[in-house]
């Protein structure tokens, strides 16, 4: 006790020395924390060192306390490799204006900011580059949130980059891109999310003759997005024919879906250019073109391209292991051959009388099989846009293919199965192939079709039979001829082989949509002026009528020559008109009828109740399908809008950082 007494007194003196403790709540015991203010500082940064000063000062105009911290941060990251994602393009501007941000001027202790007027001019002038790589532009360039007008006492941060220049020199930097991005074509391939995003520029750069829209989704979500090109977007003008052009049914197709982008790209970019003769198409005609059908089977086969590219395996071996990679779609459905198997029941009826092949409605069975999504979506388009001509673009041969795909054969062995408009699907095939570059060239030829084509073209029926083909349905089911073009025996060629197969293909894209124009147009009425939906328009010795459209319009393809036409409605008199075609004829003629109201005529009535036993038409999706696929739809969009990112987006993801979710344009 007596020890531990004199132990305790000596610590209360050494408290009671000590100086006193503070505490806010007594005046005159805490002194202010004078926080040291910033000081100017050495710019050390390397990617800065050819600004037109040497102090700057930390935190920076974006926070970063320290040198150490603007390095680390994925905005100086950018500035790092700016020169080499842009291809060089508006280097060193961009780099030297993120300099005047991210190591701003300092001058007597006191940060200048730099001049807004700079930074306008650049980003008119190089927002188009950043565009072109689908990246945003980049939030420290913001124009108005980190730079101040002249009066505010501004600095030109490319002071010192072209000693000639001066400050009036930068603010007018407003020489143009040699050509717009939107409509400037790159020969690469493109994921469905720059698919979609060019689409959607050439909408905003050509907007007075294009418009996008979708006609659905795909098994997991994608986007089944369509471009329409005419005078009047959005609109079905009297008189003017719809056309369609469809790409990737198969996924692993791929030349069909870049050459579809890039004919998007080409009427918008000749149409400004004023090329007469595209800005006579677009006027006189509506084109939809749909560059990808099946854009899950598309994500597959990239993909598999792409591992097998890394696969130590060489030569052929690597190329047959991704043939069929992507063929199908997510449910590993054939799109090509899931529509409805309408030339069966032709090829039964074919000997009854009064038989027809056209508007062939589609049996109820059908919907009790696997419908795909995709599917479903393009024949709900089909049947809502009065069609005249399409084509669908294919891989893996080097043909034309025209109805019938499925053989009249009892065993469906490969046989020539012609329609009754062989004459039409002939002349419509030849377009195409005598206007491409070597298609009609019988040394130029691959594939199997080989044996059975003649100068590029062939039956496919006699080629390859298969049942519930997408062009045998547009024929059977509506008033669109169809045919199928096959692009060459290479599914998915390099990189470097994109611009030859535009090349090859690009004249005879815009020859087949003007063959739309081919034969007769029409209106029809009734005497009193009004114009009769449903009309049906026949030709003799062809067993295939058209309909009118809702404003009583028509067009129906002829080869050259002499045709007695008629046009019929039920409680009217069949009204005919003999028409001369001549052989070099580049519009349709003008073949209008006026029908007279009369009694139903018994022949009439028999073939409709022909068609009363077969289903009626405007039957479609009996059993609600389409309320299901929304729905698969939209479990699976968030999933793709996770999984598709651009291509430069795993290199500014920094580990244990926040994602620079600024850089995506779309997020």
């Amino acid at each position: 006790m007596r020890i531990m007494l004199p132990l305790l007194l000596l610590s209360l003196a050494l408290v009671s020395c000590a100086p006193p403790r503070c505490d806010p709540g007594f005046r005159g015991l805490c002194k202010p924390t004078v926080e040291e203010k910033p000081k100017c500082t050495d710019l050390l940064l390397s990617y800065c060192d050819d600004m037109s000063y040497t102090q700057t000062m930390f935190p920076n105009i974006l926070g970063h306390k320290t040198r150490e911290d603007a390095e680390a941060g994925a905005e100086y990251l950018l500035m790092s490799v700016v020169e080499s994602l842009l291809r060089g393009e508006c280097n060193p501007e961009i780099r030297m204006l993120g300099c005047s941000v991210l190591a701003p001027r300092c001058e007597k202790e006191k940060v200048m900011k730099p001049c807004r007027t700079t930074c306008e001019a650049i980003r008119k002038k190089c927002s188009h580059a950043f565009e072109g790589i689908e990246m945003a532009w980049p939030y420290f360039l913001d124009c108005d949130r980190f730079f101040v007008s002249d009066e505010e006492g501004c600095y030109d941060p490319l002071e010192g980059l072209r000693a000639e220049q001066d400050e009036e020199a930068v603010d007018s930097m407003e020489i143009p891109p040699p050509e717009d991005p939107a409509t400037a074509i790159q020969f690469s391939y493109h994921s469905n999310a720059q698919m979609i995003s060019v689409l959607k520029k050439i909408e905003d750069q050509c907007s007075d003759i294009a418009r996008t829209y979708s006609i659905g989704r795909s098994m997991e979500g994608r986007e089944l997005l369509v471009i329409e090109f005419s005078n009047n977007p959005g609109q079905h003008e009297l008189l003017e024919p719809e056309i369609k052009y469809i790409g990737n049914i198969h996924g692993n197709e791929v030349l069909g879906r870049q050459l579809l982008i890039y004919l998007a790209q080409h009427l918008c970019s000749e149409y400004l250019l004023g090329s007469e003769r595209i800005q006579t198409l677009i006027n006189t005609t509506r084109i939809h073109i749909l560059p990808s059908m099946n854009p899950d089977g598309y994500e597959a086969a990239a993909s598999g391209i792409q591992d097998n590219n890394y696969s130590d395996d060489e030569g052929e071996g690597r190329r047959y292991d991704s043939w069929n990679v992507g063929q199908n779609n997510a449910q590993n459905i054939d799109l090509n051959k899931n529509f409805p198997d309408l030339t069966s029941i032709i090829h039964g009826r074919r000997r009854q009388k009064g038989y027809r092949t056209d508007h062939v409605p589609i049996p109820d069975y059908y919907w009790f099989g696997k419908v795909a999504p995709e599917t479903y979506a393009v024949m709900k388009w089909i049947r809502s846009i009065p069609f005249v001509l399409s084509a669908n673009f294919h891989g893996g041969d080097l043909v034309v293919s025209y109805p019938y795909d499925l053989s009249k054969h009892p065993l469906e062995h490969n046989m020539f199965s012609p329609t009754p408009d062989e004459q039409v699907f002939k002349l419509l095939a030849r377009t195409y192939a005598n206007a491409h570059e070597t298609m009609s060239n019988e040394h130029a030829q691959c594939g199997p079709s080989r044996s059975t084509s003649q100068k590029g073209t062939v039956n496919g029926a006699q080629w390859s039979s298969f049942a519930g083909g997408m062009q045998d349905f547009n024929y059977l089911h509506t008033n669109c001829f169809e045919v199928t073009v096959e692009l060459g025996c290479d599914k998915f060629p390099p990189e470097e082989e994109l611009f030859i197969g535009w090349h090859e293909n690009h004249e005879a894209l815009i020859a087949f949509m003007e063959a739309a124009h081919r034969g007769i147009k029409g209106i029809v009425k009734d005497e009193e002026g009004n114009t009769i939906k449903g009309a049906r328009i026949s030709v003799r010795g062809i067993r295939h009528d058209v309909t009118t459209a809702e404003n009583g319009d028509y067009w129906r393809l002829l080869t050259p020559g002499t045709h007695i036409v008629a046009a019929s409605a039920p409680g009217y008199t069949r009204a005919m008109k003999k028409v001369q075609l001549p052989p070099r004829m580049r519009t349709a003629g003008r073949v209008d009828f006026v029908l007279q109201k009369a009694a139903l005529e018994a022949d009439v009535q028999e073939v409709d109740d022909a068609i009363q036993s077969m289903g009626i038409y405007d039957r479609f999706d009996p059993y609600n399908q389409y309320e299901r696929y929304t729905l698969m739809a939209d479990v699976s969009q968030n999933r793709e809008e996770r999984a598709e990112k651009p291509w430069w987006w795993n290199y500014f993801v920094l580990p244990g950082g926040p994602a620079p979710t600024w850089l995506l344009k779309h997020y």
